[in-house]
């Protein structure tokens, strides 16, 4: 596919001649007690639970209602996944070359030093995994969030997959610091796969030690809370643990070797399956394997798919593009830069996972990258949606070897309509933050001509789409923008800005039966006042190193409210300007 996008603000811009053209480029669920298979029965990782038998065959009993307040009756199982997808028939760990397998049997590695809990969510402990918050407390919890111990029944997975990374193909990859410990259906009967991230080497850690470092897991726990309180689809993290074992890394790639300290994150999903599940198979010719895997995850997870349907691989990538679409849509409306979209890193789920050298865009630049290893900017802000669409063109490459021609044909018909799906999505939600009502002519080039101006004047994102939604119609019709909107201030000092302020207030004349109360009202519900923006995850983490983590702390409680103000955010500048010492502040890929 040679179509390419481009940055929607500077198509819509284009379309306006304004700017030049950027380039376009919990109740009883059913307990697996599964039996070890041979050589993993003096492992001296197992904690030994107890299984509740009877409640197991009354599916619902009395916890119905009810958290669990142990681990004792509490249990995980690999059951589901072992039994319909083959594992690695080699049962040491150590790195190689795997095939014909989905998965690789592989425990993680403790840490030497004592684990400390620095921070858990509540919302995901009790809402997803049943377990009263008191659990956190207890020593068994500890154990099994850093590594050191794991539930009877569950047998640890390391994911075999592959990928394409900055545009080229680089084999096999997998899980290379990351065990999941099993599956947890909770009271609702949903199913949430939980997975260590930093738990040690696997089959797949290449040069790797397999840790990660407090500094990534700190922004990790941090962001992937904060996105899913922001509406965005995203993986959850339920603890974050830091030991005093020592992890070398060289951060910036300089040649400047330091010691961290290593971490550990539980996070959770409905699925950790990535376009490089499917695309390693593709690649290495195991395609019974690959149909194998197919059916499987349609099975799983794509119930409006029929997996008896000779066409189901062609409809399963319709809402894989559909969705990633969506997906790509959201990060944009929150100035979120992934910063390593390759496709091992792309959720078949189309939910944001492995965050790494991400980035809240603060002033406003299409040409954001928070990534220090990204040379050649292929991940900036303004290019996420052609890599999607390359991923996904990936990904059709990898199902082609099971479609016949008509199916191929149809399959390409549907990725040549991403980018329509992407930019209907896009409008929608830039015009929520506007507050604008149906569709009117000349929509399109009023969020342009608005970005235009933040870009030459390098405002700030998040800040004018919220100040936005505070100021009142008669304030900005004197375009005397009072300082608290700091922002807009910074826009109102363009030219232009007052012929846009004029359009804007005319295009709110239409919204019918719209009060401006009950716009500024609408337009907080989506325009977040708190992101994690580089700066403020920066300034937790060295709090964090000096085993302060109280801003860790704050942020966790502020990221869970981003649309309301809150004192202590406000006290500690996080609706502020950034602070000149973060102004250049990047991230680097070592974690």
């Amino acid at each position: 596919m040679t179509q390419r996008i481009g940055f929607p603000f500077c198509w819509l811009i284009q379309r306006l001649q304004l700017l030049r053209l950027l380039p376009l480029g919990v109740t009883c669920h059913a307990v697996f007690c599964c039996l070890l298979q041979p050589g993993l029965e003096g492992s001296d990782s197992l904690l030994y639970l107890s299984c509740n038998r009877s409640n197991q065959d009354q599916g619902y009993c009395e916890r119905e209602v009810r958290l669990a307040s142990s681990l004792d009756f509490w249990t995980l199982s690999s059951e589901n996944l072992i039994a319909m997808l083959p594992v690695d028939p080699v049962k040491e760990n150590y790195v190689r070359k795997v095939k014909n397998c989905i998965f690789s049997m592989a425990f993680p590695t403790p840490f030497k030093s004592g684990v400390r809990l620095i921070a858990v969510s509540k919302e995901v402990l009790e809402d997803i995994l049943d377990l009263d918050l008191s659990v956190s407390e207890t020593e068994d919890f500890i154990q099994l969030v850093s590594g050191e111990k794991i539930l009877f029944g569950s047998i640890p997975l390391a994911h075999r997959y592959g990928g394409h990374q900055f545009g080229i193909w680089a084999d096999q990859l997998g899980d290379g610091r990351a065990h999941l410990i099993g599956i947890y259906m909770n009271r609702q009967g949903e199913k949430w796969e939980l997975q260590l991230k930093g738990s040690g080497k696997t089959p797949y850690s290449r040069y790797s030690d397999g840790r990660a470092v407090l500094r990534s897991s700190v922004r990790e726990f941090l962001c992937s809370e904060a996105m899913h309180y922001l509406g965005i689809p995203t993986s959850r993290a339920a603890s974050l643990v830091v030991s005093d074992d020592g992890v070398w890394r060289d951060q910036f790639y300089n040649g400047n070797i330091v010691q961290e300290r290593g971490a550990v994150v539980l996070r959770v999903a409905k699925s950790w399956f990535r376009f490089g599940s499917l695309e390693i198979l593709a690649h290495d010719g195991e395609l019974d394997l690959l149909r194998t895997l197919l059916d499987f995850i349609i099975q799983e997870h794509f119930p409006s798919v029929d997996v008896k349907e000779p066409n189901r691989y062609v409809d399963f990538f319709s809402i894989v593009v559909s969705e990633t679409a969506q997906l790509i849509a959201l990060w944009m409306s929150v100035g979120f830069a992934h910063g390593v979209c390759n496709t091992d890193n792309f959720s078949l789920l189309s939910i944001t996972i492995d965050y790494g050298p991400f980035g809240f865009m603060e002033a406003y630049n299409p040409d954001f990258v928070p990534n220090t290893s990204d040379d050649e900017r292929r991940y900036k802000i303004g290019n996420q949606a052609n890599i999607g669409m390359f991923n996904l063109n990936k990904l059709l490459q990898a199902l082609n070897p099971l479609l016949d021609p008509r199916q191929k044909h149809l399959a390409a018909q549907i990725l040549e309509g991403y980018p329509d799906l992407y930019y209907t999505r896009f409008r929608e939600l830039f015009k929520a933050k506007l507050g604008l009502l149906g569709e009117r002519k000349g929509d399109e080039e009023l969020i342009a001509f608005l970005l235009h101006l933040m870009e030459k004047t390098e405002a700030d994102f998040t800040m004018t789409f919220r100040q936005l939604s505070e100021i009142t119609r008669d304030q900005l019709q004197e375009l005397a923008v009072p300082q608290q909107f700091w922002a807009l201030k910074m826009i109102s000092k363009h030219e232009l800005f007052p012929a846009w302020v004029s359009q804007y207030l005319l295009r709110l004349k239409s919204n019918r039966n719209d009060s401006d109360s009950e716009r500024r009202e609408r337009m907080t519900t989506v325009n977040p006042r708190y992101v994690l923006k580089n700066w403020m995850a920066e300034s937790a983490v060295q709090k964090a190193e000096r085993n302060d983590f109280s801003e860790v702390r704050l942020l966790q409680q502020v990221l869970q409210h981003p649309f309301q103000k809150h004192s202590a955010a406000e006290k500690a500048g996080y609706s502020s300007p950034t602070p000149s010492w973060a102004k250049d502040l990047r991230v680097s890929c070592s974690s």
